[in-house]
Protein backbone atom coordinates (compact mmCIF):
# COMPACT_ATOMS: atom_id res chain seq x y z
CA UNK A 1 0.00 0.00 0.00
CA UNK A 2 3.24 2.41 0.65
CA UNK A 3 4.39 1.51 -2.34
CA UNK A 4 1.15 2.56 -4.16
CA UNK A 5 1.69 6.07 -2.66
CA UNK A 6 5.10 6.43 -4.20
CA UNK A 7 4.58 5.47 -7.36
CA UNK A 8 1.78 7.26 -7.89
CA UNK A 9 -0.09 10.51 -7.28
CA UNK A 10 -1.85 9.47 -4.65
CA UNK A 11 1.72 11.28 -2.92
CA UNK A 12 0.22 14.33 -3.35
CA UNK A 13 -2.93 13.96 -1.55
CA UNK A 14 -0.73 15.89 1.13
CA UNK A 15 -1.65 18.87 -1.43
CA UNK A 16 -5.60 18.30 -0.93
CA UNK A 17 -5.68 18.46 2.56
CA UNK A 18 -3.37 21.72 2.55
CA UNK A 19 -6.34 23.43 0.15
CA UNK A 20 -8.89 22.29 2.19
CA UNK A 21 -7.05 23.18 5.76
CA UNK A 22 -6.73 26.79 3.97
CA UNK A 23 -10.29 27.12 2.62
CA UNK A 24 -12.10 26.41 5.50
CA UNK A 25 -9.14 28.88 7.72
CA UNK A 26 -10.04 31.55 5.34
CA UNK A 27 -14.15 31.12 5.74
CA UNK A 28 -14.24 30.84 9.21
CA UNK A 29 -11.97 34.32 9.19
CA UNK A 30 -14.56 35.94 7.32
CA UNK A 31 -17.67 34.20 9.38
CA UNK A 32 -16.09 35.90 12.42
CA UNK A 33 -14.99 39.20 11.26
CA UNK A 34 -17.61 40.11 8.56
CA UNK A 35 -21.60 40.30 8.99
CA UNK A 36 -23.71 38.57 5.98
CA UNK A 37 -22.95 40.55 2.91
CA UNK A 38 -20.63 43.97 4.78
CA UNK A 39 -18.01 44.10 2.56
CA UNK A 40 -14.32 45.47 3.15
CA UNK A 41 -12.50 47.23 0.49
CA UNK A 42 -8.83 46.57 -0.21
CA UNK A 43 -8.51 47.72 -4.07
CA UNK A 44 -10.48 49.64 -6.81
CA UNK A 45 -10.98 46.48 -8.24
CA UNK A 46 -11.38 43.27 -5.03
CA UNK A 47 -13.10 43.49 -1.88
CA UNK A 48 -13.80 40.97 1.06
CA UNK A 49 -17.94 40.12 1.02
CA UNK A 50 -19.21 37.97 3.43
CA UNK A 51 -22.14 36.22 1.13
CA UNK A 52 -23.82 32.87 1.06
CA UNK A 53 -23.90 31.07 -2.78
CA UNK A 54 -27.20 28.43 -1.97
CA UNK A 55 -26.26 27.30 -5.32
CA UNK A 56 -23.31 25.98 -7.69
CA UNK A 57 -20.60 28.29 -9.80
CA UNK A 58 -22.03 31.55 -10.48
CA UNK A 59 -24.97 30.86 -7.68
CA UNK A 60 -26.45 28.05 -10.58
CA UNK A 61 -29.80 26.97 -9.41
CA UNK A 62 -29.52 29.13 -5.83
CA UNK A 63 -33.21 29.66 -5.44
CA UNK A 64 -34.02 26.34 -6.12
CA UNK A 65 -35.65 25.43 -2.99
CA UNK A 66 -33.31 23.47 -1.29
CA UNK A 67 -32.43 19.87 -3.35
CA UNK A 68 -30.07 21.62 -5.39
CA UNK A 69 -27.81 20.77 -1.99
CA UNK A 70 -27.80 17.13 -2.15
CA UNK A 71 -27.22 17.49 -5.84
CA UNK A 72 -24.17 19.54 -5.61
CA UNK A 73 -22.89 17.71 -2.80
CA UNK A 74 -23.34 13.89 -4.53
CA UNK A 75 -22.03 15.56 -7.64
CA UNK A 76 -18.46 16.63 -5.65
CA UNK A 77 -18.20 13.49 -3.68
CA UNK A 78 -18.77 11.22 -7.43
CA UNK A 79 -16.33 13.60 -8.67
CA UNK A 80 -14.06 13.60 -6.35
CA UNK A 81 -13.88 9.66 -6.03
CA UNK A 82 -13.55 9.32 -10.01
CA UNK A 83 -10.18 11.61 -9.41
CA UNK A 84 -8.68 10.15 -6.70
CA UNK A 85 -9.07 6.84 -8.87
CA UNK A 86 -7.48 8.90 -11.66
CA UNK A 87 -4.82 10.24 -9.38
CA UNK A 88 -4.01 6.44 -8.60
CA UNK A 89 -3.43 5.64 -12.14
CA UNK A 90 -0.71 8.31 -12.15
CA UNK A 91 2.68 7.50 -12.62
CA UNK A 92 5.41 8.33 -10.79
CA UNK A 93 7.14 10.15 -13.27
CA UNK A 94 4.10 12.42 -13.66
CA UNK A 95 3.78 15.81 -11.82
CA UNK A 96 1.37 18.36 -13.27
CA UNK A 97 -1.72 15.65 -13.76
CA UNK A 98 -1.73 14.72 -10.08
CA UNK A 99 -1.09 18.28 -8.69
CA UNK A 100 -3.76 19.47 -10.70
CA UNK A 101 -6.09 16.19 -9.55
CA UNK A 102 -5.29 17.28 -5.90
CA UNK A 103 -6.01 20.96 -6.47
CA UNK A 104 -9.72 19.85 -7.84
CA UNK A 105 -10.25 17.39 -4.82
CA UNK A 106 -9.08 19.80 -2.23
CA UNK A 107 -11.32 22.44 -3.51
CA UNK A 108 -14.20 20.45 -4.05
CA UNK A 109 -14.35 18.69 -0.17
CA UNK A 110 -13.72 22.47 1.15
CA UNK A 111 -17.10 23.18 -0.58
CA UNK A 112 -18.43 19.97 0.69
CA UNK A 113 -18.08 20.55 3.78
CA UNK A 114 -19.55 23.72 3.78
CA UNK A 115 -22.78 22.72 1.83
CA UNK A 116 -22.98 19.54 4.86
CA UNK A 117 -22.32 21.88 7.46
CA UNK A 118 -23.81 24.87 6.71
CA UNK A 119 -26.54 24.62 4.14
CA UNK A 120 -24.51 26.63 1.39
CA UNK A 121 -20.95 27.87 0.50
CA UNK A 122 -18.93 30.72 1.88
CA UNK A 123 -17.81 32.91 -0.77
CA UNK A 124 -15.98 36.04 -0.35
CA UNK A 125 -13.35 37.28 -2.61
CA UNK A 126 -14.91 39.95 -5.20
CA UNK A 127 -13.50 40.79 -8.36
CA UNK A 128 -14.92 44.09 -9.81
CA UNK A 129 -14.40 46.90 -12.35
CA UNK A 130 -16.51 49.91 -11.82
CA UNK A 131 -20.43 48.56 -12.19
CA UNK A 132 -19.03 45.42 -13.26
CA UNK A 133 -18.69 41.98 -10.81
CA UNK A 134 -17.13 39.16 -11.17
CA UNK A 135 -19.23 36.63 -8.95
CA UNK A 136 -17.90 36.23 -5.16
CA UNK A 137 -16.06 33.03 -5.20
CA UNK A 138 -13.49 31.13 -2.22
CA UNK A 139 -10.25 29.50 -2.03
CA UNK A 140 -11.56 25.88 -2.59
CA UNK A 141 -13.40 27.17 -5.98
CA UNK A 142 -10.17 29.41 -6.97
CA UNK A 143 -7.94 25.58 -6.38
CA UNK A 144 -10.53 23.65 -8.52
CA UNK A 145 -10.16 26.38 -11.50
CA UNK A 146 -5.98 26.47 -10.76
CA UNK A 147 -6.22 22.73 -11.22
CA UNK A 148 -8.47 22.59 -14.59
CA UNK A 149 -6.26 24.91 -16.22
CA UNK A 150 -3.91 23.04 -15.21
CA UNK A 151 -5.17 20.11 -17.00
CA UNK A 152 -5.52 21.65 -19.72
CA UNK A 153 -2.15 22.26 -20.09
CA UNK A 154 -1.15 18.68 -19.54
CA UNK A 155 -3.26 17.64 -21.61
CA UNK A 156 -1.78 20.19 -24.48
CA UNK A 157 1.80 19.38 -23.10
CA UNK A 158 1.49 15.26 -23.24
CA UNK A 159 -1.08 15.27 -26.42
CA UNK A 160 1.84 13.87 -28.19
CA UNK A 161 1.95 11.06 -25.55
CA UNK A 162 -1.31 10.16 -26.06
CA UNK A 163 -0.98 9.83 -30.09
CA UNK A 164 2.09 7.43 -29.88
Amino acid sequence: MLNLFRQSGLRFLWLAVVVFVIDQVTKHWIVANLEPYQAIQYTSFFNLTHVYNYGAAFSFLSDAGGWQRWLFTGIAIAVCGLVTWWLKETTRQQVMLPVAFCLIIGGALGNVFDRLLHGFVIDFLVLYYQDWYWPAFNVADSAICLGAFLLVIDMFKNKDNVNE
